[in-house]
C-alpha cells in the first residue's frame, strides 16, 4: 500500500483519475457557493473556464505536484497518528492546510503571463482561504479513496 500522497496521487497510472476527480471537486465547491461572495466566486470560475476552455483540469494537472508537496507534512502527520478518514484531519488543521494550498496558487499566479489570470485570481482571493477550507473534508475523502486503491 502506499504510504505518501506522492505515491498515492503521482503515479502515472493514476493520475488521469486523480486530475478528474480533482476537477470534479472543483466544479461542485464552485457550483455549491451561495450568496454574494459565492456569486463573485462563480463568475470568476465561468470566466476563467471561457477565457480558456479546460484550463480547471489542465492548471489541476499542473498544480498537482505542487499540491502533493504542500500536504506531505500533513499526510505524514494523519498516518503517524494512526487517522483513518484525511477529510476530518484536514478540518482539524484547516487554516494551516488551507495557507499551504494557497501558498501554491499565489505563488503562481504571481508568475503568470496572463494579466487576466491575475484579475481574475486577485478578485477571488480574498475568500480563497475561506473556500479552501470548505473544500478540504471533500478534498481529503478524494484523497482517502485514490489512497486505498494504491
Amino acid at each position: 500500500m502506499a504510504e505518501t500522497l506522492k505515491e498515492i496521487l503521482l503515479d502515472s497510472s493514476r493520475r488521469p483519475a486523480v486530475v478528474t476527480d480533482l476537477q470534479t471537486l472543483v466544479d461542485e465547491e464552485v457550483s455549491e457557493k451561495g450568496g454574494v461572495s459565492g456569486a463573485v466566486v462563480k463568475t470568476g470560475h465561468a470566466a476563467v473556464k471561457k477565457i480558456k476552455p479546460g484550463i480547471i483540469g489542465s492548471a489541476v494537472d499542473s498544480l498537482l505536484d505542487d499540491f502533493t508537496a504542500a500536504l506531505e507534512p500533513f499526510y505524514a502527520d494523519f498516518k503517524a497518528s494512526g487517522g483513518n478518514d484525511f477529510g476530518a484531519y484536514l478540518s482539524g488543521r484547516s487554516s494551516e492546510a488551507a495557507d499551504a494550498l494557497l501558498n501554491v496558487t499565489d505563488s503562481r499566479a504571481e508568475q503568470s503571463s496572463r494579466d487576466s489570470i491575475k484579475k481574475v485570481y486577485s478578485k477571488l482571493r480574498p475568500q480563497g482561504k475561506k473556500n479552501v477550507e470548505e473544500a478540504l473534508p471533500r478534498l481529503g475523502n478524494l484523497i482517502d479513496k485514490h489512497a486505498a486503491t494504491a
